[in-house]
């Protein structure tokens, strides 16, 4: 990589860093433009090079975090030899939980697309939501279920984790994740 190819990628990873930091701890609402050059260290017209506005890059971080947490919990779960599709799809979502137990404020961020529908937007950017589909094609490989039937059970675990993390997680709504998980984990177990 070229000194200035270098530094563009610097000007870049300082923007994702500054804004996911503002954006974080002030909020969105909250966070300007002009707060994350700032924090940044690069001028107001180089934000304008890599994002539209502070949407597009708040959407960009949303997708890179969310891959991030799914990439590390289906590398986590492909680690692991089990018996049953159940078992390694409970591993998956266990995994997803106990991350967000430990990373509130990326939760917060994230939760309301924490969605299975942001990431078939961006399937050929995302290696890991192909492995994430390849897993569930291989639970139902000796059934008859046909494949837009899979996406939209994939489509409600993915959606109904999220939502039931965010609730448990951070409102404590209706109890505690750890309360929370076996009733989910038992719902999974009904739509699979």
């Amino acid at each position: 990589m070229s000194k200035v190819e270098n530094n563009k990628k610097q000007k870049e990873s300082s923007l994702y860093d500054a804004a996911y930091n503002l954006f974080t701890t002030k909020g969105i609402n909250d966070t300007a433009i002009s707060d994350i050059v700032k924090k940044a260290g690069v001028a107001k017209g180089t934000f304008y090079l890599y994002f539209k506005d502070k949407y597009d890059i708040l959407d960009r971080i949303i997708l890179n975090k969310s891959a991030h947490v799914l990439s590390k919990a289906i590398n986590q779960t492909k680690e692991r030899t089990f018996e049953s599709f159940e078992e390694e799809l409970l591993y998956f979502i266990d995994y997803i939980i106990e991350y967000f137990k430990d990373e509130k404020l990326m939760l917060k961020l994230i939760y309301k697309n924490l969605s299975w529908g942001v990431f078939k937007k961006a399937y050929k950017d995302y290696e890991e939501v192909y492995e994430i589909y390849s897993m569930f094609e291989r639970g139902y490989e000796k059934t008859q279920l046909p494949k837009d039937e899979i996406d939209k059970m994939l489509f409600m675990i993915i959606e109904l984790t999220g939502s039931v993390c965010y609730s448990s997680i951070i409102l404590k709504e209706p109890a505690d994740i750890d309360e929370m998980k076996p009733i989910l984990f038992e719902t999974i177990k009904k739509i699979i």
